[in-house]
């Protein structure tokens, strides 16, 4: 099946369902789901992950539940 561009609330929606948070790579301006429990990554807000993905054109992809951040 192919990736689809999904809206901010439906991988909220995901997220919840699968214990995931919105996160930054520290030391970078990366960003990607993280469960919390991993040094590398800082938890940040929902408004502060759609900001970065709003300044650089960034979209969710998902697939069967799987999500992936992508340029659009």
């Amino acid at each position: 099946m192919a990736m689809e561009i999904i809206s901010l609330e439906n991988a909220k929606d995901i997220c919840q369902k699968k214990g995931l948070k919105p996160g930054r790579v520290k030391g970078t301006d990366g960003i990607q789901f993280t469960r919390g429990n991993n040094a590398r990554l800082e938890e940040i807000s929902w408004g502060e992950f759609e900001s970065f993905m709003s300044e650089r054109n960034l979209a969710i992809y998902e697939s069967n539940g799987w999500m992936k951040i992508m340029k659009k």
